[in-house]
């Protein structure tokens, strides 16, 4: 045998091994994505959306503590993470540069996307929920928004320093103050990419649920006190998975699968805005 016939021999059985290990891997996905559209999509109903949580042994209730719990506790972490970590992406792009702070702001930022999670809500534990003495809605955000900071640390930094420095140029040229230049001109050649980081941020932090589990814990009723342990779907889905009724078990279904169609969701828009960039 030549050495191309060799070289085009070796080239197939790679083909064929990597295909298979593609498909491999796509079956294991395939079936937990069907079991959960199974049973999920059979658990679900307006009563598992709109209802109260439900007693032990009643076969009645629904999951609207653990929705709006999730929702606040999203929302809040949001608000907190934000414009944190926007304005420190903006400090390394338009202020630290290349410089020696801005790279360590970077290297830390990289080493805290890769903390596991349960060690960021136990931080959050020894830093809020031990000296209040109780969990709370607040102390989960806290949780998440220190999860979502460095994504979008890193993705403004990033995306601010792909706006080309003529445009800086050009506005400095016509008189611009740096704020008006950070605030005219970057942050609208930019936008598109830093709501993408935001978007795909909310997206990573949504299906947690090691952090809230070490600060706003659960809670079986509906309250909107975020300085008070309250539920959320990921921590609700957990506790009912391993409860002893059907019907609980039945709902932390639901919730996988209403947690799923969010991630799912905010995944895909993150994809559309990004293509738009792309544009």
């Amino acid at each position: 045998m030549d050495a191309f016939k060799k070289r085009k021999l070796v080239n197939n059985i790679v083909l064929i091994l990597s295909t298979l290990a593609a498909l491999l891997g796509l079956l294991w996905l395939f079936w937990i994505l069907g079991t959960l559209l199974y049973k999920g999509l059979g658990s679900l109903s307006l009563e598992v959306i709109i209802g109260d949580p439900p007693s032990p042994g009643d076969n009645h209730g629904g999951l609207k503590h653990a929705i709006v719990g999730q929702t606040l506790i999203v929302l809040t972490a949001t608000v907190i993470g934000i414009p944190l970590g926007i304005l420190a992406g903006t400090f390394l792009s338009e202020y630290g540069k290349n410089g020696r702070i801005a790279n360590i702001i970077r290297d830390l930022s990289d080493i805290m996307m890769s903390i596991p999670s349960i060690v960021v809500g136990t931080f959050v534990y020894a830093l809020m929920v031990k000296p209040l003495g109780h969990f709370s809605g607040l102390a989960g955000s806290v949780s998440l928004a220190i999860m979502m900071i460095p994504i979008i640390v890193r993705t403004t930094d990033d995306m601010l320093r792909m706006v080309p420095p003529e445009l800086r140029e050009a506005a400095y040229a016509l008189g611009a103050t740096k704020y008006r230049v950070i605030k005219d001109v970057v942050y609208k050649a930019a936008i598109t990419g830093v709501i993408t980081g935001v978007i795909l941020s909310v997206a990573r932090i949504g299906g947690e649920t090691a952090p809230l589990l070490f600060t706003s814990f659960n809670n079986n009723f509906f309250t909107l006190n975020m300085f008070q342990p309250m539920a959320s779907l990921t921590v609700t889905m957990y506790d009912y998975a391993m409860s002893p009724y059907k019907y609980w078990q039945d709902l932390a279904w639901a919730a996988a699968i209403l947690l799923t169609f969010g991630v799912l969701g905010a995944n895909i828009l993150g994809r559309v805005v990004a293509h738009k960039f792309k544009k």
